[in-house]
């Protein structure tokens, strides 16, 4: 059984971002020699989530548009007041609906490695989603199998 993990270096740009990591993922898959086995993709943070869907842009706009319809920013959250009421922030930023956005997505996703290739359709693609733009990221890569 082998464990192989690579961490990805991200940078948004927007509030709400999708980042395609797909090839990322595929390039770590083939670094790992795993042929059987699956990889997990991770993001460790609390904005941030991980998705696997279709990439076109009017799809893309579709999934901005819904998270801003369930979760708006204008909204009143709890979590805002709180920063206001501290002293000091960690960044200043009052970002309730993003951690919202986050737990509806997860920060995780796993896809089977079959003969050294991602376990993808065609159509689907490994996104890096951002809640809180702009901000440097990582996503942890960890491929395990034979």
């Amino acid at each position: 059984m082998k464990i192989h993990k690579e961490r990805i270096d991200l940078e948004s740009k927007s509030q709400i971002e999708f980042m395609n990591i797909t090839d990322r993922v595929q390039e770590i898959v083939d670094r790992s020699g795993v042929r059987e086995g699956q990889a997990l993709i991770y993001v460790p943070h609390t904005t941030m989530g991980v998705a696997i869907n279709h990439n076109e842009s009017m799809l893309l706009q579709d999934f901005m548009r819904v998270l801003y319809k369930i979760v708006p920013v204008d909204d009143q959250y709890s979590h805002d007041l709180f920063e206001l009421r501290r002293e000091s922030t960690a960044d200043g930023r009052s970002n309730g609906h993003s951690h919202c956005k986050s737990i509806l997505l997860g920060n995780s996703e796993t896809v089977p490695v079959e003969k050294g290739k991602l376990l993808l359709t065609e159509r689907q693609t490994i996104f890096a989603v951002e809640f809180d733009g702009s901000r440097t990221r990582d996503v942890f890569i960890q491929v395990i199998g034979l």
